[in-house]
């Protein structure tokens, strides 16, 4: 007779063993009807799924966080289902959810078209309409292998083969009209899936080698409620609109090619952004006691030996050799940082001693990988570590999340998403020293006033850490900062201080980065803005147009006072009529247009107007220097307001 305990804390009792349906059955025929799979004792299950004995249970509908999950399950297996019936000869090998979706490839000599996907979405609409009972049954691992060997589904028979062979085989199947491996948990039945769309077809090897079969990967996005889907399928939209390698390419900021696979050209308005952030995050060092350092590009093998880079990470690496020696070209500024600190001496009272980079990286990133300057194989981090004793760490990771969310503010960033990485189980050091790292960090973050979640088991193996998540204008979350204990690479290094009774002790080393690749950081901020960047980060911030060529001197002139105001500005002095002009002008998304014509120029005032087409009147010159002058002072809240008009 076991007892269920409901999330309300009430009870049932039943006289035998009841499934999770019976039980949703029992509570009610709304909830029955809403149940889409079960969590007993907190794992997840399907609704026929038999409770024996007293448990924990929970009715999992379309409300729940786990809910979206098991849909894009499901609806993996129906896109399989659909495919098998359209095209008999496709063979099926995996079919994962991803993020906002799900794909599944296919082994077929044909490649799938778009107007094959239009018939495999309708296909699946079908079979969903059949309302299909999602079954589970289990096979001995042989007898799955040769079960599907004999339906010509060889991709899924390798997979069982590898398998240990007293691991029993879960399969689930669409009634009696299609199977396939899976450990589950499913929907009952196809009914379920009512939201989906396919999104588009891409290539990808078996098992990801690619000495293997190209095979066809089908990607798909599926949701509990068409109004979701609705608005993830707008976001897409505007994220196409917003692609950071194609407004690059509009403003003519960066471009790449394929002589330089993962490396950016930056074009002289690209490379006005890029030292604009560069400055305002040196300025950040120097006001918050970092000294800047710059270490080698190129280190000997023996050293990446020491940190355990050369075992764990060496394919990740460029290499090169010189006189007999192996080198590689750095993945990241740590090692360095390290010797640069142990050059010299240390007291305690030096301690915390901050030291910060713009470190220039390479990793050898895989191709298929490589996202226009978003991931690259080349990119500079604004890099800094911390070396500190261990009481220190509190204090440091409080203080560093401060200077976070300024720095984050200023670039007009306002909601951040805290995510601490806690002891994985294989790890070094004692519990103790996790232990007071992983408090220092949840501790730091409560006297922020941060609410954060907690993502067990995800830290380093030397050490936890806290992940920074900004949200954009789309909704977007995009990971950037990062503040992590490292009680390992200082004692591997050699790295000491003399402690207060002048012993040596290992300080403890914080490795933190606040934007992180300014590449990607840049591409962030050009997808958010849409490329209208706001003012102090504008490649241009003022463009001076005369309506005719009589204006043109007088033109030039008011682009030589705005220049002499350290204003970043160009004269547009064709012979085009002014309307072409504004009109081109707009397209750049410039912040300020000037416009002269003869009544300006006779009483020495300028037209002004916004990027977003206000027409602002008629201003002095200097008035015009006093106004970007204060908007480029409150920098974030500037660009905040601008970027929430725009869209």
């Amino acid at each position: 007779m076991p007892v269920i305990r409901l999330p309300d804390g009430s009870t049932r009792s039943f006289d035998q063993p009841v499934t999770v349906a019976e039980i949703a059955a029992n509570i009610g025929a709304g909830l029955a009807k809403a149940a889409l799979a079960g969590r007993v004792n907190g794992k997840l299950v399907d609704t026929s799924f038999r409770v024996e004995a007293d448990s924990e249970v929970a009715i999992v509908t379309e409300k729940d966080p786990a809910a979206l999950e098991i849909i894009r399950h499901s609806t993996a297996h129906l896109l399989a289902h659909a495919v098998k019936e359209l095209f008999p000869e496709a063979q099926v090998t995996i079919g994962p959810v991803i993020e906002n979706g799900f794909y599944y490839d296919f082994s077929i000599k044909r490649g799938f078209t778009p107007e094959d996907l239009e018939k495999i979405e309708k296909r699946m609409a079908e079979i969903a309409k059949r309302d299909l009972k999602v079954e589970r049954k289990v096979m001995p691992r042989d007898e799955a292998v040769a079960f599907f060997k004999s339906i010509g589904e060889h991709y899924k028979a390798e997979i069982i083969a590898g398998i240990p062979s007293n691991e029993p085989i879960s399969l689930y199947g669409h009634a009696d009209q299609w199977i396939d491996l899976c450990r589950g948990p499913h929907v009952p039945s196809t009914g379920k899936l009512k939201v989906f769309k396919l999104m588009r077809v891409a290539g990808a090897y078996w098992r990801g080698d690619s000495k293997n079969e190209m095979l066809q990967r089908i990607y798909g996005t599926a949701w509990a409620k068409k109004e979701d889907q609705d608005a993830y399928l707008h976001m897409l939209e505007e994220a196409e609109k917003r692609d950071h390698r194609k407004i690059g390419r509009q403003l003519d900021l960066f471009h790449m090619q394929e002589e330089a696979p993962g490396l950016v050209f930056w074009h002289p308005k690209g490379w006005v952004i890029w030292q604009q952030i560069e400055q305002y995050m040196r300025k950040v060092y120097q006001d918050n006691g970092y000294q800047e350092v710059r270490g080698p590009q190129i280190l000997d093998r023996s050293l990446w030996e020491k940190t355990g880079h050369w075992a764990n990470y060496k394919d990740n690496m460029f290499t090169t050799s010189s006189e007999n020696r192996d080198y590689a070209v750095k993945p990241m500024n740590c090692p360095g940082h390290v010797q640069i600190y142990n050059a010299n001496l240390h007291s305690y009272r030096e301690l915390p001693l901050r030291l910060g980079e713009f470190g220039s990286c390479h990793r050898n990133e895989p191709s298929g990988a490589l996202h226009g300057i978003m991931r690259v194989r080349g990119f500079t981090q604004d890099d800094g570590h911390i070396f500190c004793t261990e009481d220190q760490i509190l204090d440091e990771c409080v203080a560093y999340t401060a200077l976070l969310q300024k720095v984050y503010r200023d670039f007009g960033f306002t909601e951040i998403i805290y995510k601490i990485a806690t002891r994985p189980e294989k790890r070094i050091g004692d519990d103790a020293q996790w232990e007071k790292a992983e408090h220092a960090l949840m501790e730091s973050l409560r006297r922020s006033s941060c609410d954060y979640a907690v993502s067990p088991g995800e830290g380093a193996f030397y050490g936890p850490k806290i992940e920074y998540s900004l949200k954009d204008a789309l909704g977007r979350v995009w990971q950037c900062g990062t503040i992590q204990v490292d009680f390992f690479m200082p004692v591997r290094l050699g790295a000491e201080y003399v402690a207060e009774d002048n012993t040596r002790k290992q300080p403890v080393m914080l490795h933190r980065a606040i934007l992180g690749s300014l590449e990607r950081f840049i591409g962030i901020l050009i997808e958010n803005h849409a490329g209208a960047l706001p003012l102090w980060l504008a490649p241009e911030q003022v463009v001076v147009l005369n309506i005719s060529e009589h204006q043109a001197d007088y033109a030039a002139e008011v682009a030589k006072q705005l220049r002499g105001n350290g204003i970043r500005v160009s004269a547009d002095l064709r012979n085009e009529k002014i309307t072409y002009k504004i009109r081109e002008h707009s397209l750049q998304k410039l912040p300020y247009q000037v416009i002269v014509g003869e009544k300006e120029k006779a009483s020495g005032n300028v037209a002004v107007r916004s990027r977003k087409g206000e027409d602002l009147g008629q201003m002095s010159v200097a008035a015009l220097c006093e106004r970007v002058a204060r908007e480029i002072a409150v920098r974030g809240g500037a660009a905040a307001s601008d970027l929430r008009s725009s869209i």
